[in-house]
Order: structure tokens, then C-alpha cells, then sequence
């Protein structure tokens, strides 16, 4: 194999990069609207299991129903605006540390289930947003 041919192959290709973060944006917009719905239609049951308030659980729920929603407009442009995807990627890197503080804290008293599963939900929002900072790097790259 040619030097030519082995860098052509190791580089993403014009459509594989935005195909990795409109993938990255969906997926996060389907899993992020389900959670949402089981944030809301379990809020009474989180409130003894987790220890999470049922007005927590449902302000949650709404807002993540909203975050999907915006998501997958992001997702459904022709060509996804850098400055968008910028912005799913700081969202959910402040979404990543606010959960981490609630496991942390007292600000809400948790049961340990309850930290565990903000851990969770903060490890679950650091992989979302580390594949759509990849595939904006992707696409920034391909532009250049």
C-alpha cells in the first residue's frame, strides 16, 4: 500500500465526520427523550428510591423532554451548524458537572442509590458529549 493511499484511508472522509456527530446528536436525542420520560412517569417512586424530590424529578423530566427536542432539530439540519454542536458539547459538559455536585453534595439528600445514580447519569452524559466533541472536531477538520 502506497504512503498516499494509508493517509487517505486513516482519514475520515467528508461524509463519515458529520455522519458521527448527527449519529452522536440523534442517539443522544432518542435516549435523552426517554429518560425524560421515565424521569417523569417514575418521579413519585425516585422520590423514596433515590431520594430525588418528585419536583426535582419532574423539572428534570421537562427539561430533558425540551434538551431531546432541541437535539434532534440540531440534528435534522442539511449541514449542522458548528456553533450548534459547540453548544450541545458545553451543555452536557455542564450537565456532566451539576450531576456529579448533586451526587456529591447535600444539596439534595440522596440516598445512596440516589448518588449512584447521578454518577451514573453524569458518566451517561460525558460519553454523549465526548462523541459529539469528536465529531465536531471531525467536521471542523474536514472544513479546513
Amino acid at each position: 500500500m502506497s504512503t498516499q493511499a494509508m493517509t487517505q484511508s486513516m482519514t475520515p472522509s467528508r461524509t463519515a465526520a458529520p455522519d458521527l456527530l448527527r449519529t452522536a446528536l440523534r442517539v443522544d436525542s432518542w435516549s435523552t427523550a426517554a429518560f425524560g420520560v421515565v424521569m417523569l412517569a417514575c418521579a413519585k417512586w425516585f422520590d423514596g428510591l433515590l431520594g430525588l424530590p418528585v419536583n426535582w424529578s419532574v423539572a428534570f423530566g421537562i427539561a430533558m423532554l425540551g434538551g431531546a427536542a432541541v437535539l434532534a432539530l440540531i440534528a435534522g439540519y442539511p449541514r449542522i451548524p458548528a456553533r450548534l454542536a459547540a453548544a450541545v458539547v458545553v451543555v452536557n459538559s455542564l450537565s456532566c458537572v451539576g450531576l456529579v455536585l448533586l451526587a456529591c453534595t447535600d444539596v439534595v439528600e440522596l440516598t445512596a442509590l440516589g448518588r449512584v445514580f447521578m454518577v451514573v447519569g453524569a458518566v451517561a452524559v460525558a460519553v454523549f458529549g465526548e462523541f459529539e466533541f469528536v465529531g465536531l472536531r471531525r467536521v471542523l477538520g474536514a472544513a479546513l
